[in-house]
């Protein structure tokens, strides 16, 4: 995954300076434009990948060609081609205009009116916030329905804003202005990731001692940044510093909880509602099933093979803690679902999770920061 999202810029023509040894990425932009005229992009298993670049490519003039691997085959992009093409796009979804791959024949995003459904992902809206500035006049944009995940959207704004490009949209983010505009150049520094620093948050949850992450602090605006209230009603302390956000565990209760703003920490909260007392109920997470894998069903069928007594739901599970057993877990190639059950490898023995590997999607040494930090909870 790495390597390819290394060549996703490459493949559009960008400059781009990699730094890993000072961690800095300086990219050279073409103030709203696609240097390449033809590509063809394997985003393997990101979603945020395939659904951001289906409109940055509407940018350019020219053929662009967006696949994956067959699970992404199988996740509904059409209302994100339906609104551009209302945009004045020529794109088109392979399979039934529903799902990718997804090829784009560009020649510049014109503007205009769009509607688009609020319920299936929020990264559809926060993909045409995001090229709308650079379309050749106004874009509107309507939400459909209930928005998911909003604080993603807040977010889309706030980055968008570092970059000197301003959205008019109304309280209630169901109605977005954007004139056309050119994006500044400037120095951005991104703050450590809120789910993946919940996996060790909830390695506290599940065996106790204190987990600390530094960078990330209360004035995050990461809508996963309130998976530390669901631990703190589950009997965990948090502790903020200057530098470091702290949980104190174990967790001790089940709760009842709506995800709907913070779905990707959905499997976390499932490992750890198997050692707490009573049920855990998440709720407003219907959308998790059209996720790297069925978030709902998937997740369930897991947690059964792990012991507990899973009621699953059509937008989310209610999860009977039962004394667990030792089990080989499915990841579905699903990285947060490797991740998350690596919890319960923490304190029952006997957990193998398949295809470790998959993990290399966002975190490539995830097992080896999780076994130097277990051994010091230990």
């Amino acid at each position: 995954y790495q390597k390819a999202v290394e060549f996703y810029v490459d493949w559009l023509g960008f400059e781009i300076d990699w730094n890993r040894k000072d961690r800095t990425i300086l990219i050279t932009g073409k103030a709203g434009t696609i240097p390449s005229k033809l590509a063809e992009i394997n985003v393997l298993g990101s979603g945020t990948t395939m659904r951001f670049l289906s409109s940055v490519c509407c940018l350019g003039k020219g053929k662009y060609t967006l696949d994956g691997i067959e699970r992404m085959r199988q996740r509904p992009i059409g209302d994100l081609v339906r609104c551009l093409n209302q945009l004045g796009s020529e794109t088109s979804a392979e399979k039934a205009n529903q799902f990718p791959p997804v090829v784009v024949r560009a020649n510049g995003l014109q503007g205009g009116n769009c509607t688009i459904a609020g319920d299936r992902s929020s990264q559809f809206l926060s993909s045409l916030l995001m090229a709308a500035p650079a379309a050749q006049k106004k874009v509107e944009i309507s939400v459909e329905g209930e928005l998911v995940s909003k604080p993603f959207i807040k977010l889309t704004l706030t980055v968008m804003k570092a970059f000197g490009a301003t959205v008019d949209s109304n309280t209630q983010l169901t109605r977005f202005l954007v004139a056309p505009q050119t994006y500044q150049a400037t120095e951005y520094f991104i703050e450590p990731d809120a789910t993946a620093a919940s996996y060790f948050w909830g390695a506290a949850a599940v065996c106790g001692g204190s987990v600390s992450v530094a960078g990330l602090g209360r004035k995050s605006t990461q809508g996963d940044m309130r998976f530390l209230e669901v631990l703190k009603s589950m009997g965990c302390q948090t502790v903020e510093s200057t530098d470091a956000l702290t949980v104190i565990g174990p967790a001790k209760h089940g709760v009842d909880v709506d995800m709907n703003g913070f779905s990707d920490t959905v499997q976390t909260v499932a490992a750890i509602s198997l050692f707490v007392d009573g049920p855990t109920t998440i709720r407003g997470v219907a959308h998790n099933r059209l996720k790297e894998s069925d978030r709902i069903g998937d997740l369930a069928r897991e947690l059964r093979k792990c012991g507990a007594d899973v009621d699953e739901r059509e937008d989310g599970l209610r999860i009977v803690p039962q004394p667990t057993k030792a089990c080989e877990i499915e990841t579905y190639d699903d990285h947060r679902m490797a991740m998350a059950f690596s919890l319960v490898g923490l304190k029952q023995p006997g957990i193998k999770i398949l295809d470790p590997g998959c993990t290399s999607k966002t975190f490539p040494d995830y097992f080896e920061r999780l076994d130097s930090m277990a051994s010091q909870l230990q």
